[in-house]
C-alpha cells in the first residue's frame, strides 16, 4: 500500500506544515515531468545540494535538469556560517537569495544548511577580538543574533533548517567544540528554540553522520526525549548517508530509522553519496578535517569505472532505496550530496586528487545505469 505522504506528515508529532505545504507545491510543480522526484513524489521528496558554481554559474543546461530531477535542494557550503557571515557585521546574500529564489521558482522543498555547527565557522564566533573566549551568555547571544538574522531573512521561505549539525562524538557523548565548552550541552536546546521563534513555520533538524553507530543512536534518541519532556522544539532528524560498496551495515541503519521515527520525528536521508573507492581510513565518518596521502592504489578509476563495479554501485544503490521505500512512512526526504558525479566532495574526500563515482549523473549529468534501476522499483 502508497503511504499517502501528506497525511504521514500532518499527523507525525514532530512534523510542521512546511513538509505538508512544500510537498502539495512539489507534485503541482512535477505534474509534467519524469524524473526522479516525480516518480518517488508518493513517497519522500528527492534531493540535491547544490554548490556556489552551480547555481551562479551553471553548465548549459544545468539548472533545468536540477529543476526536472528534483524537488528538494540545499547549499553546500554557501548558508554555512563562514561563507554567508564572515565578518561580525558582515553577511553576503547574494549566493543564498539566489538559491531561494529559485526553489520557489520551481516549486521546491528548500533546506536550509547549517545554522550551527562547528566546523566552517569563524573563529571570531567565539572570541573577543583580543583572542579570549567569549563568555556563555555573549555567545548565545551570538548565536541567536545569527539564527534570527539568517533564518529570519527567509522566514516562510525556507520549509527545513539544519539547526545543528554534528554535535556528538562517536560514543563518547557530546563533541568539546567551542560551541559545547563555552555554553555547554544546552547549546543544542537553545539553537532550537531560537530557530523556532526566527521561523516558527520551518522543519527543525538535528543533522549528523555516522547515525546507524549504536551509540550515536542511543544518544540522539535520548537527546531528543529530553526534548520533548523540556519543551524544545525538534521536527526531524537528518540521517547524513555517505555509504560505500561495504559499509555501513544496512540493518543497523534500519534500525536508527525506527528508533528516530519512534520518537515522533520525520527521518531525513541526507547527503547521500556512494563511495567506490578503496577505504583510505578505518574510521568511517564524515569529519572534513580528516585527510589522507593521495596514492595511485587510492585512486583506482581515475581513466573510468569498470563495468563490473558499476554494477556494484547500481546494486548497492537498488539495496539502500529498497530500504527507503520500505520505510516509507517514516522517511520525508532522501537528498543526494551533489548532482553529478564531477562535482561531489569525494573526489577530493578523504585523498585529494581521486576520480570518484558517488552520484547517479555522471561527469557528463547523464543518467547512470543506477538511476535506471532505482526509479525502475516504482515502475
Amino acid at each position: 500500500m502508497i503511504v499517502n505522504r501528506r497525511k504521514f506528515l500532518l499527523s507525525s508529532l514532530c512534523a510542521s506544515g512546511a513538509i505538508a505545504l512544500a510537498k502539495q507545491q512539489a507534485m503541482a510543480a512535477a505534474a509534467d515531468v519524469t524524473g526522479i522526484a516525480n516518480a518517488f513524489k508518493d513517497d519522500f521528496f528527492v534531493g540535491t545540494a547544490i554548490s556556489k558554481t552551480r547555481m551562479m554559474t551553471p553548465p548549459d543546461g544545468f539548472h533545468d535538469l536540477v529543476a526536472r530531477e528534483f524537488n528538494a535542494m540545499t547549499m553546500e557550503n554557501d548558508m554555512k556560517w563562514e561563507r554567508l557571515h564572515p565578518e561580525p557585521d558582515t553577511y553576503h546574500w547574494d549566493i543564498a537569495d539566489t538559491f531561494v529564489d529559485f526553489c520557489e521558482q520551481h516549486g521546491m522543498f528548500a533546506v536550509g544548511h547549517v545554522l550551527v555547527w562547528h566546523s566552517q565557522t569563524p573563529r571570531w564566533v567565539f572570541n573577543h577580538p583580543d583572542g579570549t573566549p567569549l563568555s556563555r551568555s555573549d555567545l548565545l547571544a551570538r548565536m541567536k543574533n545569527h539564527i534570527d538574522t539568517v533564518a529570519g531573512r527567509y522566514k516562510g521561505r525556507i520549509q527545513a533548517w539544519d539547526v545543528v549539525n554534528e554535535a556528538i562524538d562517536e560514543d563518547k557523548g557530546w563533541r568539546k567544540s567551542p560551541w559545547f565548552n563555552q555554553i555547554g550541552a544546552d547549546f543544542v536546546d537553545h539553537a532550537f528554540q531560537y530557530a523556532r521563534a526566527a521561523a516558527p513555520e520551518a522543519h527543525l533538524l538535528y543533522n549528523d553522520y555516522n547515525m546507524h553507530n549504536p551509540g550515536k543512536r542511543q544518544f540522539v534518541v535520548e537527546m531528543v526525549e529530553r526534548f520533548k519532556k523540556n519543551g524544545t522544539p525538534i521536527d526531524g532528524i537528518g540521517m547524513q548517508g555517505h555509504i560505500g560498496l561495504g559499509y555501513p551495515d544496512i540493518q543497523e541503519f534500519e534500525k536508527s530509522i525506527e528508533a528516530y521515527a519512534a520518537t515522533g520525528c520525520a527521518v531525513h536521508i541526507t547527503e547521500l553519496d556512494l563511495d567506490v573507492l578503496p577505504v583510505a581510513w578505518e574510521h568511517m565518518g564524515a569529519e572534513i578535517s580528516d585527510n589522507f596521502a593521495y596514492s595511485d592504489e587510492l585512486n583506482p578509476y581515475a581513466e573510468g569505472l569498470p563495468d563490473d563495479v558499476q554494477q556494484q554501485l547500481t546494486e548497492r544503490y537498488v539495496e539502500w532505496f529498497k530500504l527507503f521505500l520500505k520505510h516509507r512512512n517514516k522517511i520525508a526526504r532522501v537528498t543526494f550530496w551533489g548532482t553529478g558525479d564531477g562535482e561531489s566532495w569525494k573526489n577530493g574526500f578523504p585523498v585529494r586528487g581521486r576520480t570518484n563515482y558517488p552520484l547517479l549523473f555522471d561527469r557528463d549529468y547523464q543518467r547512470k545505469p543506477a538511476y535506471d534501476a532505482v526509479t525502475s522499483l516504482k515502475k
